[in-house]
C-alpha cells in the first residue's frame, strides 16, 4: 500500500452551491451549533476567511475526540473552493494532510459538495484516524450544513 494518496467524495445538496460556499467561507464559527461531529471552533490566528488564517477545531471521528489546527492555504472564489492544511494530532500519523472543499452548482438547482483529502503517511500503519474517516465525516458535516441552510 502506498504511503501517499488521495480520497475524493461528493454529496448532493439542496441549497444553492453559492449559499453553501458562503457559509463555509464566512460563517464556520456557527458549525459547532449545527454539527453533531464538531464541538468547538475558534480562530487561532488571523480570521475566519483569509488565506493564512489558522483555526482551532475540536471534533470527533471514529469515537475519538480530536483537537487540530487547520490553516487556510488557498481560496478560489471563482470555483468556490477552499483548501486547508491540517496540523497537530493529524501530524502524529501524517507527514502532510490537506483537504479541499468545493461547492459546485447543479444545472437545475441545488449543488454538489466535493471533498478531496490528499495525504502522505509517516508509516504504513497509522495509529490514528484514517483519511477515509475524515472523508466520511466531511460528507456528514456537509449534509448537516445543507439541512441547516435549507431551513433558513
Amino acid at each position: 500500500m502506498a504511503l501517499s494518496g488521495k480520497v475524493v467524495g461528493e454529496v448532493e445538496i439542496q441549497a444553492p452551491a453559492a449559499k453553501f460556499y458562503n457559509f463555509y467561507k464566512k460563517q464556520l464559527e456557527h458549525l459547532p451549533n449545527i454539527s453533531t461531529h464538531i464541538h468547538g471552533a475558534r480562530v487561532h490566528e488571523g480570521d475566519w476567511e483569509t488565506v493564512g488564517s489558522v483555526k482551532q477545531w475540536e471534533y470527533t471521528i471514529d469515537g475519538k475526540k480530536i483537537s487540530d489546527t487547520v490553516k487556510i492555504v488557498s481560496i478560489d472564489d471563482d470555483n468556490m473552493a477552499i483548501t486547508y492544511v491540517f496540523d497537530r494530532e493529524v501530524s502524529e500519523d501524517y507527514k502532510s494532510f490537506k483537504a479541499t472543499i468545493q461547492a459546485i452548482d447543479k444545472e437545475h438547482g441545488g449543488g454538489i459538495v466535493k471533498w478531496t483529502f490528499e495525504y502522505e503517511k509517516l508509516k504504513e500503519h497509522i495509529k490514528g484516524v484514517s483519511h477515509d474517516s475524515y472523508l466520511d465525516v466531511g460528507i456528514k458535516v456537509a449534509k448537516e450544513i445543507d439541512a441547516h441552510l435549507v431551513k433558513e
